[in-house]
C-alpha cells in the first residue's frame, strides 16, 4: 500500500464520522479528538502574569526527571450512544466506504486463501478466557475496513491487526511486504470451547456487508444471517447495508456469553446493533436492531437469512449428481401465536420466485435442515447432514407483517439462493426510527424448528403424476409428503383421517392419505395439475377426530 494511503483513509468521511462519534460517546469527562490542539493554541496566546522575584541563594541545578507520557484516555462506551450517532448520521449524506489500495488490493482469490491468522495472536488468551477473537485479513472481495474496538471498563480503545498477525503460505509474502500497513481489517470471528473443553472451535464470524454466520454444537457452516435487507428482488435493484465499526466488550473469565455491538451504514439506512452471543447445543443470539431511515425506501427486510438449496427430494431439478440431496436448508418455517405451524417446502426455481406468509406478531420463523441422515446427502467432505437449522424468535410485539421467502434460481452450490426476512407492513419514510428485538437460534433441531403437538412434516417428494412403472405423458405433477410424530402416529392405520388440501392457481386431482405398513408414518399423495407458465400455491394437512394433526405444508409449483 503507498505511504500515504493510511493518512487518506484517516481523512476520509467514513473516518471523520467516526472520530466524531467516539468524542461524542465520551460526554463531558472526555474531549473531541481535534481538542488537544485547540488547547494548545490557546495557551500559546494566554498572557502572562510574572511574578515578583526574590532572590534566592545558588545552587546546583537538579536534574530534570523523565516525564512518562501519559497514557492515552479512551473515550466511555454506550449503547445509547452508539445509536444517537448513528441517528445523527442518518441526517448526513451519505459516502462510499473508502477501498483499499495497492498490495492488499491486488490479492486474487488464489492468493487470499493462502493467507491464515496466527492461532498464538489470537486475543483473549488469557487463562480462565472462553473467548478468543482472530481478524480476517483485507483483500480478494473484502476492500473496504472494518474498524474493531474492544471495549474495557466501559470505555473503548481500538484492537490494531499488522501483518504480523497473519502467516502467509506460497509466495503471498513476497507480495505483501512485512510492515504493510494495515488501516482496518475485513471481519473477525470468535472462537470457543463449543465441542470439547480443550479445543476452541470456530464459534460465529463477521465477514462481508453485515452478514455473519454461527453454530451451534456439532454443527459445521452453513446458512448466514444478516444485519439487514433492503429492497431484496425489488425493481432498481438490493442494496447491502455493511458493519462499518465492532466494539466487542472483553470477556470476563469463565464468562459463556459475549456481547458485540456494530455500526450500520448504506445509502438509506444507518443502525446501531447489540449481539448477545452465548454457544451451547443451540448457539443463542439476542439481537436488538436500531434503525434510521436515511431515505425513503420501497422494502426494509428485519433478521434476513440467506441458504442455499440446489436439489433435493422436493426439487430433483435434474442434475446429474451422485448425491441424493444438495442444500443448506430445506424449509421454510413459520410459528404462528395461534399454534399453527406451516412448512414451506424449498425450490430451485427455474426463475425469480417470491412467497409471502402474513402474520401478526409471530412465533418464529427460520429456515431448517431437517434430513440429519449421512444417506439422505451421501457428501463425505461438505456433511450437509449437519448443517445447522436457525430459527428466529421475536421479542416483544411485531405487529402485522410478512415473512418474505425469496429464491433464485441456481446451477451452482456456491451460490446462496434463497432467501428469508420479515417485512413489516407500512411504509419506510425518510427519518423514520425503527427498533426491533429478537433471538436467533443456531443449531440442529433449535427452538421452533417443528410443531410442539402436531406431526411433523418428515420429507417431502416430488415426480411426474399418473401411475407409477406405466409409459404414459401426464399432465399432473405428483407430490408425496410423510408425516410422523404427535397423535397421529399412535393411531391404527384404519383411522378416520381427513385430508385438507388446496391449490391456487392450480386444481387438485387426487388426494389420498394412508398410513405406511410396519411404520407410525402417515403418507399424504396429492396429484395436481396448472396451465403451463402458471405458479400453483399448494396447502396440506391431515385433520381427524376434531383436530388438525399435522404441520399444513405448503408448496410453490412452477410449472414451465
Amino acid at each position: 500500500m503507498p505511504a500515504g494511503s493510511a493518512a487518506t483513509l484517516e481523512t476520509s468521511p467514513d473516518n471523520l464520522r467516526r472520530r466524531r462519534f467516539l468524542s461524542a460517546m465520551a460526554g463531558s469527562v472526555a474531549v473531541s479528538a481535534v481538542m488537544p490542539s485547540l488547547l494548545m493554541a490557546q495557551e500559546a496566546e494566554a498572557p502572562v502574569t510574572e511574578a515578583p522575584v526574590t532572590a534566592a541563594p545558588e545552587a546546583d541545578p537538579l536534574p530534570a526527571e523523565p516525564v512518562a507520557p501519559a497514557a492515552p484516555e479512551f473515550p466511555p462506551f454506550s449503547f445509547d450512544a452508539l445509536s444517537e450517532e448513528m441517528r445523527k448520521a442518518a441526517g448526513e449524506n451519505w459516502h462510499e466506504a473508502e477501498k483499499i489500495e495497492g498490495a492488499l488490493a491486488g490479492l486474487d482469490y488464489d492468493a487470499y486463501q493462502r493467507i491464515r491468522f496466527r492461532p498464538d495472536h489470537a486475543r483473549w488468551q488469557d487463562e480462565g478466557q472462553e473467548f478468543r477473537l482472530h481478524a480476517f485479513h483485507l483483500g480478494w472481495l473484502f476492500k473496504e475496513p472494518v474498524h474493531i474496538f474492544e471495549i474495557v471498563e466501559g470505555r473503548a480503545q481500538p484492537m490494531d491487526f499488522t501483518t504480523h498477525d497473519f502467516e502467509y503460505g506460497g509466495n503471498v509474502s513476497e507480495q505483501i511486504p512485512e510492515d504493510t500497513p494495515m488501516p482496518g481489517v475485513a471481519g473477525f470471528r470468535l472462537h470457543n470451547p463449543l465441542n470439547r473443553a480443550d479445543i476452541f472451535d470456530e464459534l460465529i464470524a463477521f465477514l462481508g456487508a453485515s452478514y455473519f454466520r454461527a453454530l451451534g454444537r456439532g454443527t459445521v457452516y452453513g446458512l448466514s444471517a444478516r444485519g439487514l435487507a433492503v429492497n431484496t428482488a425489488m425493481q432498481g435493484g438490493e442494496e447491502f447495508p455493511r458493519f462499518t465499526d465492532f466494539w466487542i466488550e472483553r470477556p470476563m473469565p469463565g464468562a459463556n456469553t459475549i456481547t458485540v455491538y456494530a455500526a450500520l451504514d448504506s445509502k438509506s439506512v444507518t443502525g446501531a446493533y447489540r449481539f448477545v452471543i452465548t454457544p451451547g447445543e443451540d448457539t443463542e443470539m439476542e439481537v436488538t436492531a436500531r434503525l434510521f431511515l436515511r431515505e425513503k425506501t420501497d422494502q426494509i427486510g428485519i433478521a434476513p437469512l440467506t441458504s442455499m438449496y440446489l436439489f433435493g427430494g422436493a426439487d430433483p431439478r435434474g442434475f446429474d449428481d451422485f448425491r441424493a440431496s444438495v442444500h443448506d436448508s430445506e424449509y421454510l418455517v413459520l410459528n404462528t401465536r395461534g399454534g399453527e405451524t406451516f412448512l414451506r417446502a424449498l425450490n430451485n426455481p427455474p426463475r425469480l420466485a417470491s412467497s409471502y406468509l402474513g402474520a401478526e406478531n409471530p412465533l418464529s420463523f427460520g429456515l431448517i435442515q431437517r434430513s440429519r441422515d449421512f444417506d439422505d446427502y451421501l457428501d463425505a467432505q461438505a456433511h450437509y447432514e449437519r448443517r445447522p437449522s436457525l430459527m428466529v424468535e421475536p421479542i416483544g410485539d411485531w405487529g402485522k407483517g410478512t415473512v418474505r421467502l425469496v429464491e433464485i434460481p441456481s446451477k451452482l452450490e456456491g451460490n446462496d439462493n434463497i432467501v428469508a426476512f420479515w417485512v413489516p407492513d407500512g411504509t419506510f419514510d425518510k427519518g423514520a426510527a425503527l427498533e426491533y428485538g429478537y433471538r436467533l437460534h443456531w443449531g440442529m433441531a433449535p427452538k421452533g424448528d417443528r410443531s410442539v403437538d402436531r406431526a411433523r412434516v418428515l420429507r417431502t417428494r416430488v415426480g411426474e403424476g399418473g401411475v407409477a412403472g406405466v409409459e404414459q405423458k401426464s399432465d399432473t405433477r405428483k407430490f408425496v409428503i410423510d408425516f410422523e410424530g404427535g397423535v397421529l402416529s399412535s393411531l391404527p392405520a384404519d383411522a378416520v383421517l381427513v385430508p385438507q388440501v388446496s391449490s391456487g392457481r392450480g386444481e387438485i386431482t387426487q388426494a389420498i392419505v394412508s398410513k405406511v405398513s410396519g411404520t407410525n408414518i402417515w403418507r399424504l399423495v396429492i396429484e395436481a395439475k396448472t396451465d403451463p407458465g402458471n405458479v400453483a400455491e399448494l396447502k396440506a394437512a391431515l385433520t381427524g377426530y376434531g383436530q388438525t394433526l399435522t404441520e399444513t405444508w405448503l408448496y410453490q409449483w412452477m410449472r414451465d
